[in-house]
């Protein structure tokens, strides 16, 4: 079978009884074992006001991630651009691209990550930011270009360096974007499948070539829970549902502790629910995973798979990403540059 470059998304998670400052430390543990492993990219996504999720400063932690690692791209999955001017943007990830080179990437995003009082204290009308989120990310590529002699306004860092940017969407509309730029796109199919296929269409169908890239490259998201059995990893999952349900709840906490009986958890209703959201998700032995991470592969046809775990205990986590990178169709880091040697998604 072809194989394909694997990546991480992390979202420092906060175990329950735990401290951000743990989570971090955490990131860096699990990124230098990926690069160790082969994955490909390393992510962090921005996200607000949820105790279980530590990378709310994403650009820092990116930062972190990169300084204590060697060869891993890093980046963004994603900076949630409503939230802030694409300048500063700009200039955080120049700042970053001139730290580490060639090893940054840029995924941008149009919801606000986080509740609406929440949007609204990071100080941005996130209803017009929205509506103006494909101005916004062209002005956030001019940045990246050479500057013009006269230009009045650059970013410095980041005029002429030309960070890779991509766009991360869970609907049709960034699908449509990326398509229209010549973006790589990234679809949030590990927590809304809803609109994966469709999107993955219209972004196929529509795509023009850019100087960044010449061809569509669509890279999807899938929960991984590996372990040594399907019944263990079944069990480490449970944290994953039962974040997302406290989430669908009102109640979002830190990562809470697996549990032997789910059912004794939620409603059906919220069963219901929670297992159509989290569809794209892959739980068992790494046999399991391999059948299932072939059925996905084998339907959606990605250039590269980024997988997330939002395991509790981080040993399992890491042994989970460990078995992951075991899998037949799994391309390393040298493999993967081999992969994108036509293209420009780096």
């Amino acid at each position: 079978m072809a194989m394909i470059p694997f990546s991480i998304l992390d979202l420092s998670p906060v175990p329950q009884g735990s401290t951000p400052a743990v989570a971090l430390r955490n990131s860096l543990d699990l990124a230098q074992h990926a690069e160790g492993w082969g994955y490909h990219r390393f992510w962090l996504a921005e996200h607000h006001n949820l105790p279980g999720i530590a990378s709310a400063a994403t650009s820092i932690v990116i930062g972190h991630v990169a300084g204590g690692t060697k060869t891993i791209r890093v980046g963004a999955g994603g900076i949630m651009l409503p939230n802030h001017s694409p300048l500063v943007i700009a200039e955080q990830f120049g700042t970053l691209a001139s730290l580490y080179p060639d090893r940054i990437d840029l995924g941008l995003g149009r919801a606000p990550g986080t509740d609406p009082l929440t949007a609204r204290a990071l100080r941005r009308d996130v209803a017009a930011a929205s509506d103006n989120f494909p101005q916004d990310v062209e002005e956030l590529q001019s940045y990246f270009e050479p500057a013009a002699q006269n230009q009045k306004i650059r970013a410095i860092p980041g005029a002429g360096l030309r960070v890779p940017i991509w766009l991360r969407g869970s609907s049709t509309f960034s699908a449509q974007l990326a398509a229209a730029l010549g973006l790589p796109f990234a679809f949030a199919s590990h927590f809304a499948p809803a609109d994966m296929m469709q999107a993955l269409e219209l972004y196929r169908a529509h795509f023009q070539a850019s100087r960044q890239l010449d061809r569509p490259h669509a890279m999807l998201g899938i929960n991984v829970v590996a372990a040594e059995t399907d019944a263990e990893a079944r069990y480490l999952f449970t944290s994953v549902q039962q974040s997302f349900t406290n989430l669908r709840r009102g109640t979002p906490g830190q990562i809470p502790p697996p549990i032997d009986d789910i059912d004794s958890f939620w409603s059906p209703a919220e069963k219901a629910s929670t297992s159509r959201a989290l569809l794209c998700s892959a739980v068992g032995s790494l046999e399991t995973v391999e059948r299932l991470l072939l059925n996905f592969i084998d339907l959606t046809h990605p250039d590269e798979i980024i997988a997330t775990a939002h395991i509790y205990d981080h040993a399992a986590r890491l042994r989970s990403f460990e078995l992951l990178s075991q899998f037949s169709g799994f391309a390393n880091q040298a493999a993967a540059r081999t992969i994108h040697a036509t293209g420009n998604t780096r």
